[in-house]
């Protein structure tokens, strides 16, 4: 059985097992347990009956401190195992386990966003974010995730990644292009839409005088006010010359960046293996908390 006080002796392992230090760990906890205790405060002002015996009453939870909930749902986040092994590596059923990651994720969730590491959704809020960037240098790109296969045709085909090759869901991501960090995340879509499609559907405010660097996926989009950097497409039946590839070789270089950037949002299992849970929703929620906990971790890199 994995618990906190046993694991927080074996640093690397620690890492391997959560995606980050045992500082990033222990910085991140005060917030997670805020997020906790706000959690208890929404589930008793919903309940229909009156409580009839304090918080903590009952049998002890598998989970005992704050430490064991936090390394329950990152080893998750992290690992993604199956949730019969999710729960016993903890000690407790698969029924629990389900329990338990739906219950903690919104909460991990609600705690990067206290940290202020959650990548802007809404418009008003990408543009006081995007304004915060201080270069105002920004990388754009889309990402996807595979799923299983639907049962249902229409889904069948909506889901489709004709670049993957299967059946996928997809974000596009604006990353800060000096710090990687993910500043904005679009909304959760099939693998069918183009990233073109899905970037005007959100309409990204970028701030005038922005410069964006992008890929040939967003071919024709011009944010009104921004410098974009594109490569040039080899015309059919020609050659680009040495100059133009030339060109596209730099853009490349500055671009690479954000394939850092989503590179370490898939350090975490569930948002790069095969996605398996049903919940609606869930599917956003945990490409949202993923790239919090990249932004995290990048405040913590150089720590041991």
């Amino acid at each position: 059985m994995i618990v906190y006080q046993v694991l927080k002796n074996k640093p690397a392992v620690f890492r391997c097992f959560i995606g980050m230090n045992l500082v990033a760990f222990e910085k991140l906890l005060p917030a997670f347990e805020r997020a906790y205790e706000a959690d208890l405060d929404r589930r008793d002002q919903a309940r229909t009956t009156k409580r009839q015996r304090e918080r903590g009453g009952g049998r002890n939870s598998a989970l005992q401190g704050m430490e064991d909930k936090l390394l329950f749902i990152l080893l998750y986040f992290k690992i993604y195992p199956l949730q019969e092994v999710q729960g016993f590596l903890f000690g407790m059923g698969q029924s629990q386990a389900w329990d338990w990651i739906h219950r903690l994720t919104p909460i991990l969730n609600r705690a990067l966003g206290y940290e202020k590491q959650l990548p802007a959704r809404k418009a008003h809020d990408i543009e006081q974010v995007l304004k915060m960037c201080p270069a105002l240098e920004f990388i754009l790109d889309g990402t996807e995730r595979p799923i299983r296969r639907p049962k249902d045709k229409a889904k069948q085909k909506e889901n489709y990644s004709g670049k993957k090759k299967r059946h996928t869901l997809k974000n596009n991501v604006v990353t800060e292009k000096s710090t990687k960090k993910v500043r904005v995340l679009s909304a959760t879509s099939e693998g069918k839409k183009h990233d073109k499609t899905l970037a005007e559907e959100q309409a990204i405010p970028f701030p005038k005088g922005s410069k964006v660097w992008k890929d040939l996926g967003f071919q024709g989009y011009e944010p009104e006010g921004t410098i974009t950097y594109q490569p040039m497409k080899k015309p059919k039946g020609k050659e680009l010359t040495a100059e133009q590839k030339q060109n596209n070789q730099e853009i490349s270089k500055e671009r690479i960046g954000v394939e850092h950037s989503i590179g370490g949002v898939k350090v975490f299992g569930i948002v790069h293996a095969v996605y398996r849970n049903f919940r609606e929703g869930f599917e956003d929620l945990i490409m949202e908390t993923a790239c919090g906990l990249h932004n995290w971790r990048l405040d913590f890199r150089l720590t041991v």
